[in-house]
């Protein structure tokens, strides 16, 4: 049995979803809008979304890109849209896999159920440990000094990248392609999501402890000396 959310603005969509994973023996809770659903996600972590790309106040691909930016939970994209552009924009951005409307009970079942096998066979945690930092890369998690730290999606990619390459720096260009998949990109994101790192760190520009900028070659964490 798994909590499975599902985000549709349909009533009649929406409960017949829930019949049918209620069925199955899933623990269904439900959403009419993205803001409700994120408000969820965060709160109260399901086991896996059903969500619906046609919502009232907010597009699905945007609501999945907020999704994304505070959780890892396995995502299953209901659209009307089967454009392969378009499918394959949404894996993309993040989603676990898809439905086409309309689609049947067992399908849902069938998809439900693989995208919950995946995540369930996915790796033992792997923690990286730099000084007081400590990042659970599976579950997506970091600590400082023991006290957690609240990352958005990328915050926490750049950190354990660089985490994963402590003491080395790290070229620019090297965590455009790696962290935002972007062969070219304006070195102003980059610091940016620095700037926001160095303050849950505890450090600015300034007054480094782990985060250290090369000038002209890149950026290396290390644990305070």
């Amino acid at each position: 049995m798994a909590t499975v959310l599902v985000v549709e603005d349909d009533d009649f969509v929406r409960s017949a979803m829930i019949r049918e994973l209620d069925r199955r023996n899933h623990a269904v809770r439900s959403a009419g809008c993205a803001l409700d659903a994120l408000r969820e996600i965060s709160q109260r972590p399901p086991d896996a979304v059903i969500l619906d790309l046609g919502l009232p106040d907010l597009d699905g691909s945007e609501a999945l890109r907020m999704v994304r930016g505070i959780s890892d939970v396995p995502v299953i994209v209901a659209t009307a849209r089967d454009d392969e552009a378009e499918i394959v924009r949404l894996l993309e951005a993040g989603a676990d896999d898809y439905l086409v409307k309309p689609f049947s009970g067992d399908h849902l079942g069938a998809r439900l159920d693989a995208v919950l096998r995946r995540a369930r066979s996915a790796p033992p945690p792997q923690v990286l440990r730099v000084g007081g930092l400590v990042i659970d890369v599976n579950r997506r998690e970091a600590a400082l000094d023991g006290l957690p730290l609240s990352l958005t999606r990328r915050e926490f990619d750049l950190l354990a990248y660089l985490a994963a390459r402590a003491d080395r720096v790290v070229a620019r260009k090297e965590l455009l392609t790696e962290v935002w998949q972007q062969s070219y990109g304006d070195d102003q994101t980059i610091d940016v999501h620095l700037s926001w790192l160095r303050r849950k760190l505890g450090e600015s520009a300034s007054r480094p402890r782990y985060l250290h900028t090369v000038r002209g070659v890149g950026v290396m964490l290390s644990a305070p000396r």
